[in-house]
């Protein structure tokens, strides 16, 4: 194994030269596409909980996937964490009652990191960005990134889930085109007119609180663009290409024939009968055939074909490769900043327990109070797509 120390404002990165097959054509990928899709879009902030043990030196355990919208979605991820530990985990009454008092902390305070019995956790924020070609056209999944044998396509299969097990390490050894791009990161920040003074402002300060970066897996996700606009999310994030198919092909089907009106507002019997283009078109009855039609013949080529892009009625619809990183500094991941929009407040999230771990009846009226103290604390996060250097 070759290995070559780089020094750089931040950590050194080690190279490790592929020798695998599997490993050459991964990298001959990433430099292919660092050719053809030179542009970065980036689209915003993510946000998750890493966790730090006493045995783990410089590395966090990622625990809830970075892919929350907002640092309180985290924070309520990390609260419902912590009382199911309470509530089935906990060895004894001294146990329970340290997670239980870190919950309560959650119920009350918009707290980005904390200790319990010995682990740190920590929200941790990602910048989410795709490459783009020079035509503007976001980045496909490569010909390298996993994708099943036998693709599933039923409506109950479940893909691998987002960040299972991930470990951030500073240390890892990359391939070369993964250690170019995160020396290349390394300086990204946020500019342009669009941006509020306080965003550009943390993103100058987190570059230097947290000089390094260290790139997460590739994630997919439906991305969507009509006549000559841009690109916009059509889906959540998911860990593989063919998740990202499966929930193309079920839109095509069921949910955009619904918005155009093609077919009835879906009911619960519908969905049990999958009741949507394809079976409506086999069936040959109603008005809006052809129309559906157009939609179940584009959804049987994507499953078909393995398809990374569709376009039906003026929609096209594209399997967007995105990536991530994080900010790292001295103490490790970067955590949320003080720009960061916030759309809810902290509240109670599960009912109570006591010191056994059973579940105590709710006071009356708690719901609504929780609601009402986290009503007017909500804003949009907006999508940020200017430009970085």
């Amino acid at each position: 194994m070759d290995q070559d120390d780089m020094h750089a404002d931040g950590c050194d990165v080690v190279v490790r030269i592929p020798v695998e097959p599997v490993e050459a054509a991964v990298e001959a990928d990433a430099r292919d596409a660092a050719v053809h899709n030179g542009t970065l879009a980036v689209r915003g902030p993510l946000f998750g909980v890493a966790a730090q043990g006493a045995g783990d030196g410089r590395r966090w355990r990622v625990v809830v996937e970075v892919t929350q919208g907002c640092p309180q979605e985290a924070r309520d991820a990390l609260n419902s964490l912590l009382w199911f530990r309470a509530k089935d985990e906990a060895g004894d009454r001294a146990e329970r009652r340290a997670l239980l008092a870190a919950v309560a902390r959650l119920e009350r305070e918009r707290v980005d990191e904390l200790t319990v019995l010995g682990t740190r956790f920590r929200v941790v924020r990602a910048e989410e960005y795709a490459g783009m070609n020079v035509h503007g056209d976001i980045e496909t999944p490569r010909p390298t990134d996993p994708e099943p044998p036998v693709p599933d396509w039923s409506r109950a299969a479940r893909g691998p889930r987002v960040d299972e097990g991930l470990v951030l390490d500073p240390d890892a050894p990359l391939s070369p085109a993964l250690a170019a791009e995160r020396l290349t990161l390394r300086s990204l920040v946020y500019t342009g007119a669009r941006f509020p003074h306080r965003v550009l402002r943390d993103s100058e300060h987190a570059r230097a609180s947290h000089p390094d970066v260290l790139l997460l897996p590739a994630l997919f996700r439906v991305v969507e663009r009509s006549g000559g606009g841009a690109w916009t999310p059509g889906s959540g994030l998911h860990a593989s290409a063919h998740d990202a198919r499966r929930t193309l092909d079920f839109a095509l089907v069921w949910w955009q024939p619904r918005s155009r009106g093609l077919i009835p507002e879906a009911s619960a019997e519908d969905f049990l009968a999958q009741r949507d283009a394809r079976t409506l078109v086999a069936e040959g009855t109603g008005s809006s055939v052809a129309e559906l039609a157009l939609y179940a013949e584009a959804a049987d080529r994507l499953r078909a074909e393995r398809l990374n892009q569709v376009e039906v009625h003026g929609t096209t619809s594209r399997i967007g490769r995105t990536r991530r990183l994080v900010r790292w500094g001295p103490d490790g991941p970067e955590g949320p900043r003080p720009s960061d929009v916030e759309n809810h407040a902290p509240s109670a999230m599960h009912p109570p327990l006591d010191e056994d771990g059973n579940v105590l009846p709710e006071e009356p009226g708690e719901e609504d109070e929780a609601y009402e103290a986290g009503a007017g604390d909500v804003e949009d996060r907006g999508d940020p797509e200017d430009a970085v250097s």
